[in-house]
């Protein structure tokens, strides 16, 4: 295997560094749960079918923060199979995860949106006769939260999102909003708008979306910085979900999870379907199988169709991907990298988001992605 060269840095130094603000998450399993090792030498968790294989030590990784109570669960789980080995997920947001992945200080970096090509080029310093590929993890819906005491019902389509975000609609008894709740009694209450602060993939797909469904009135490039005037910056979806928790009149955008676990009432789409579609994995899980790869290679980038008017399903969807070397990965990581991903693509791992708002990647897409993870070098 090709393995990236350590530049005189001990695998020790790993175990000594810290990163403000990461996620830890000790192994709450005993003793009891650790894995035996069979006649083969692989080491698997007598409770389930993960494969610890040859991971050790430490592992650092960090990105999106969509994707992060879909991380939680799944560094819980590994950590209390894998005894003695430590995954530490950093949520910060998806350009932030790139660049860490590209200064070779993460083993691998989670993303709401794929490598753009100056990315791709950027990894090939870090990935010694590779690059960094995309490898879809997560898929999920992008809720539309909101704050407005009384109306327990809203459907909103993709102009009135639009002009909502970029302030063009101000007021919540709007014409336009009105038309789309008939018999729904809306305030005169001033609209606040919440929007992501640093580069966000989830700002980017909500970019896409709006971009394929609504150019009139959303007239920008769909980029992980937020384009448009107006409204207000909050950190990570998760203060920007706090925010709408908080301000009476607010809303903004975040992944599912974020509205299930406070509470937060979430929009309904009017995509020209039969009925408006409701934020749900279910629902979500129906625009996300219509997914094709558009990557090559080893590349697992995929193409989503953000017009969809297919009854029951939800258009505002991401794909989280984690994005690794093909080639040229560190040898102190690079057994952990693979054992920690094979799990997360395992139909187990896999098995555990529908609970948590997310929805589960498409089962022959999982399959590649196991296959290319498999390969890594």
């Amino acid at each position: 295997m090709k393995l990236q060269r350590k530049n005189g840095l001990r695998a020790t130094a790993l175990g000594a560094l810290a990163i403000s603000g990461a996620l830890v998450l000790t192994a709450c399993g005993s003793d009891d749960n650790a894995g035996g090792t069979g006649g083969t030498g692989e080491k698997t968790n007598a409770a389930s079918n993960i494969k610890c294989d040859d991971a050790k030590g430490k592992l650092l990784a960090s990105g999106s923060s969509a994707q992060k109570n879909a991380m939680d669960l799944w560094v819980k789980n590994y950590m209390a199979a894998c005894t003695g080995v430590e995954v530490n997920y950093k949520s910060s947001s998806s350009g932030e995860g790139i660049v860490a992945f590209n200064q070779g200080t993460v083993g691998f970096a989670g993303s709401d949106s794929a490598l753009k090509p100056d990315e791709v080029a950027e990894s090939k310093k870090v990935c010694k006769g590779g690059q960094g590929i995309n490898l879809p993890m997560v898929g999920g819906p992008i809720a539309i939260g909101y704050n407005l005491p009384g109306v327990d019902n809203l459907n909103l389509d993709a102009s009135t999102i639009a002009k909502i975000f970029n302030g063009k609609i101000k007021k919540w008894n709007d014409p336009a909003i009105a038309g789309l709740n008939k018999g729904v009694k809306l305030p005169d209450t001033a609209i606040q708008a919440f929007h992501r602060s640093e580069d966000s993939g989830t700002t980017q797909n909500l970019g896409k979306y709006l971009g394929a469904t609504a150019k009139a009135d959303w007239p920008y490039e769909a980029e992980k910085k937020w384009p448009a005037p107006g409204g207000q910056a909050a950190s990570g979806s998760s203060g920007v979900a706090a925010q709408v928790k908080q301000a009476e009149g607010s809303i903004g955008y975040f992944e599912l999870s974020y509205a299930t676990s406070q509470s937060i009432p979430t929009v309904k789409i009017s995509t020209g379907a039969a009925a408006p579609v409701e934020a749900s994995s279910e629902n979500a899980s129906k625009a996300i199988a219509a997914a094709k790869i558009k990557g090559t290679g080893k590349d697992l980038a995929l193409g989503l169709d953000y017009t969809t008017k297919a009854d029951g399903a939800y258009p505002i969807v991401l794909v989280t991907y984690e994005v690794v070397c093909d080639t040229g990965n560190k040898a102190e990581t690079l057994g952990t990298v693979k054992s920690f991903l094979t799990y997360t693509a395992s139909e187990e791992g896999q098995k555990v988001l529908s609970g948590a708002g997310y929805a589960p990647i498409p089962a022959e897409i999982n399959a590649k992605v196991r296959e290319t993870v498999a390969g890594l070098k």
